[in-house]
This record gives C-alpha cells, sequence and structure tokens, in this order.
C-alpha cells in the first residue's frame, strides 16, 4: 500500500472481491436478452421459405398430372395393325373430354402412348384393340399391386390402369377388358 494515497494499489487485473480496478462499484453483469424475440423472427422466416417453396413446386405440378403407372400386359403396348379389321365406333368421345380422368363404365379407351413406355390413354371409340371400361373405383390408390387388387374383383378384365396424383380425392383405378 502507498501510504501517501490512503488508498488500495492499482491492480490491472481487477479486485479479488468483485469491484473494478478503480475502486468503484463491482460491474454489473452484462445484460442479456432472451433469445425468444430471434428464435420467433427465425421462424417465420423459414415457415414464409418453405411455404413459398412449397407453392413453387405444386404451381408447376397443377396442370398436367402424369399416370404413375402402366396398363397390365403388353396388350396396351400398341395400336391396331393396318391390315386389322376395324369394326365402326360405336360411340365417340367429345374431343374436349378425351382425358381417361373422364372415362366412365361401358367407354373405351385407347393407349396413344409408345410401345413399352408410359402409356398415353384417351377416351376413344369401341374399337379394335381399345379396351372397355368395366369398373372405375375412385378414391385413393397406392400404386400397381393395388390396382391389380382392386381390378381382382372385376369379371372380366384384362388390364387395368390407375392414377395417382398428390391429391388422394382425384386418384382413380380403371379396369379394363381388351377388345
Amino acid at each position: 500500500m502507498n501510504p501517501t494515497y490512503g488508498g488500495q494499489p492499482y491492480r490491472p487485473d481487477g479486485d479479488p472481491y468483485g469491484g473494478d480496478p478503480y475502486g468503484g462499484d463491482p460491474a454489473p453483469a452484462p445484460g442479456r436478452r432472451g433469445r425468444g424475440p430471434l428464435i420467433a423472427v427465425l421462424a417465420v422466416v423459414l415457415l414464409l421459405v418453405v411455404a413459398g417453396g412449397a407453392f413453387w413446386f405444386l404451381r408447376g405440378q397443377g396442370d398436367d398430372p402424369a399416370p404413375v403407372a402402366a396398363p397390365s400386359g403388353s396388350a396396351v403396348a400398341g395400336e391396331p395393325s393396318a391390315d386389322a379389321a376395324e369394326p365402326a365406333p360405336s360411340a365417340a368421345a367429345p374431343e374436349s373430354s378425351a382425358d381417361p380422368r373422364f372415362a366412365k363404365v361401358g367407354q373405351c379407351v385407347r393407349n396413344e402412348g409408345a410401345a413399352g413406355g408410359k402409356p398415353k390413354l384417351v377416351i376413344s371409340g369401341c374399337a379394335a384393340k381399345s379396351y372397355e371400361v368395366l369398373s372405375r373405383i375412385d378414391g385413393a390408390t397406392s400404386g400397381e399391386r393395388d390396382a391389380e387388387a382392386k381390378c381382382g374383383k372385376v369379371e372380366g378384365y384384362t388390364n387395368w390402369y390407375f392414377f395417382d396424383s398428390e391429391l388422394d380425392t382425384l386418384d382413380f383405378v380403371l379396369c379394363l377388358k381388351q377388345r
């Protein structure tokens, strides 16, 4: 201790009793804000990014969902040959409703897809090598096994076709008979 000043000597590392090095009151602990507001802001930003991404993804999917599976068997793979005798169509579908999503029992469809590729069914007249819709089962479908099981209960079916979309209410299975 320096007797001239009557106080404690200067210590650069501070007072061992919690005070500041200049002899004043102890330094207050730094104020600690809660992390709640930061977490809330980050959660809102993350939610907006996810919602925007989902909207962008679904916006491009809603126009023309593609069917997921092909009809069973190889019978749908091609069109009839030119030398095959074709009976006159019994009921032509209007151009605006040729999509198989609108097919009804008793109507016929044909495959306009490439041989061995994904089928592209369109509603058509009932001619040779077309497929008559024996049963239409609306509702959620889980794929080929499900379609096969559902059509297995339909007498006389030769092929099946299913449409599986992201909205289960749009899903359907067609049980078909080749003509």
